[in-house]
């Protein structure tokens, strides 16, 4: 493991550098507390830290201020702080630790004592890293819909914002549209009806993967309603979100899907809009809502452009 050691002393320095790489840790040895703000800034900044408290250009409980200002250092990774001080008042280590540090150690320490403390920063970093991993299999989780494995209604619409916002800033000079496919299953009710709410699972769980496979790596595609799909198409026109419409309706319905009930055909119904003078996300669902009911209307298993009329504001 990486650890940064900042002592302005140059035996003291030496001497906890050839006892930290006799136990195994990777030593980045700073003279001074600048040196080690300066390093501690770096993407690859080591995680465990020991600072002398007394240090030229910056002391250490600057340092450790500035690790846990929000402002200066992003508070993930988390840096465990070991302050090593010939300080040995109660109020002293209260200051050390007010400052940020995580643990005080006295000069001139034992190595033992060290070495303990050190193993002990490890442990809590190793829980923090499980910790932080946990909550992010948690987050990409809460962002996917439990059946379909695509992305929430909430995450899909987020996505639609960022690219209107991101096609705001870029269309200075060239045009870049966003477009939406507002997709639905035909007849979706009747298969519940007829074969039970266990085989619709089903028929989505499929139709979902079919439409995955169809659509670009970087485009969104997310659950919308209960038989709903919302595509987000960055920097894509209308006639082109068409065509991958198109193409998604053919990969549904090309093949049947086998049940343990039988073998049913589904077929999708879509609706395009694209964004232009319109670049507000609801109106351009709203929009591809409109067209997609036009193509219900029309005889389903097809895919209608929004009209100019459909991009008005409600």
């Amino acid at each position: 493991m990486k650890i940064l050691i900042a002592e302005d002393d140059p035996v003291s320095r030496r001497l906890l550098e050839v006892t930290l790489t006799k136990w195994g840790y990777e030593v980045v040895a700073c003279a001074d507390g600048q040196a080690a703000w300066e390093v501690l800034q770096r993407p690859d900044a080591p995680q465990l830290v020991i600072l002398d408290w007394m240090m030229p250009r910056m002391d250490g409980l600057q340092v450790c201020k500035n690790v846990r200002n929000p402002a200066l250092r992003p508070a993930e990774p988390y840096v465990y702080i070991l302050l090593l001080t010939a300080k040995s008042q109660k109020t002293d280590m209260v200051t050390g630790l007010e400052a940020g540090a995580d643990d005080y150690l006295t000069k001139p320490f034992d190595a033992q004592e060290l070495r303990m403390r050190l193993r002990a920063g490890r442990r809590i970093l190793d829980l923090l890293d499980e910790l932080v991993r946990a909550r992010e299999i948690i987050r990409e989780e809460s962002r996917r819909d439990s059946l379909t494995q695509l992305c929430t209604r909430a995450t899909v619409l987020e996505q639609l914002k960022k690219d209107l916002d991101r096609s705001q800033r870029d269309s200075v000079d060239r045009d870049v549209p966003v477009s939406v496919v507002l997709a639905d299953l035909d007849h979706f009710k009747q298969i519940n009806d007829t074969y039970g709410h266990l085989a619709g699972d089903a028929v989505l769980r499929e139709t979902a993967r079919r439409m995955r496979e169809a659509v670009r790596p970087y485009d969104s595609i997310g659950r919308y309603g209960g038989e709903e799909f919302l595509l987000v198409l960055s920097n894509c026109d209308s006639l082109g979100a068409a065509a991958l419409a198109e193409r998604l309706l053919d990969a549904v319905r090309k093949d049947t899907i086998s049940l343990a009930e039988g073998t049913v055909s589904v077929t999708l119904s879509a609706g395009v809009a694209t964004s232009g003078i319109v670049q507000d996300a609801k109106t351009l669902v709203r929009a591809a809502d409109v067209a997609l009911y036009r193509a219900k209307r029309s005889g389903r298993n097809r895919v209608e452009i929004a009209l100019a009329a459909d991009m008005k504001p409600a």
